[in-house]
């Protein structure tokens, strides 16, 4: 198989998983480690991917994924982790979901609770959660990002400012392995800050390829959180932080890993 078809099925694994490895490549095209490096050379210095220890990913920079692909991205992974947080969230109680695909994911397992007052900055999960019956639902209104459907600004945080959460379920672009909770935009934080205030409860939903990305802006830190939801097990210096600040880890068991 040659270059010029091997390449766009590595970007499109890599979109479709996060990350590409050069054992798994290999087994996958039937070539040598040796071949799959140089394909990964080649798309690395064309900056589609970024190399990594034994392999790639997505590039980072300071530029994000589009919404669409990143739906895509670890899906299963996403999924798992989404049902093991919407798990822990009771019936009857208010909760706050914020942008990103993962707590989108998560409002997708909420369609069966019941009794529950939903506050929301994503306008992808109040049209989930409309199908809800039991299940009132608040847009909090803001600057409309079309990007990704996400609410910001100054009208977002005083409608988030009106409420106090029993639940708070939040994403992030990155992960530093020090405890930082990363993003692309700078409207980000202050909506972030709001929703922690805010909330009797902060649980942060985020897939393993998080840590192999870089964003600018920190938004906040483990000690603002209460349990953290993903599918790896963490690096070892994001754990100490999160046993150091009494954060709940829960690795949810993926139904469909990666090949």
């Amino acid at each position: 198989m040659s270059q010029t078809i091997r390449h766009p099925e590595i970007i499109e694994i890599a979109r479709r998983d996060g990350k590409v490895t050069v054992e798994r490549l290999s087994a996958h095209f039937g070539v040598t480690h040796q071949t799959i490096r140089r394909d990964l050379a080649d798309l690395a210095e064309a900056g589609r991917l970024e190399r990594v220890h034994g392999g790639a990913v997505l590039p980072s920079g300071t530029t994000n994924i589009g919404y669409a692909d990143r739906r895509q991205i670890n899906a299963a992974a996403k999924d798992a982790i989404a049902a093991a947080c919407a798990e822990a969230i009771p019936n009857e109680s208010s909760v706050f979901l914020n942008i990103g695909t993962t707590p989108e994911a998560v409002a997708r397992h909420m369609l069966a609770h019941r009794n529950l007052l939903v506050v929301t900055n994503n306008m992808n999960v109040g049209q989930i959660l409309v199908a809800n019956p039991d299940c009132d639902v608040v847009v909090t209104g803001g600057a409309l990002r079309p990007s990704d459907g996400g609410l910001i600004g100054d009208v977002t945080t005083t409608t988030i400012r009106r409420f106090k959460f029993d639940v708070a379920v939040i994403g992030c672009s990155a992960l530093d392995e020090d405890g930082d909770l990363l993003d692309f935009d700078m409207q980000e934080v202050g909506v972030t800050r709001a929703i922690l205030q805010h909330a009797r409860k902060v649980f942060l939903v985020s897939d393993g390829s998080k840590f192999q990305r870089k964003a600018p802006v920190r938004v906040a830190s483990v000690a603002d959180l209460d349990a953290f939801f993903t599918d790896v097990p963490p690096p070892p210096g994001f754990v100490s932080r999160c046993k150091d600040e009494g954060v709940a880890v829960t690795v949810a068991a993926c139904a469909n890993p990666a090949d």
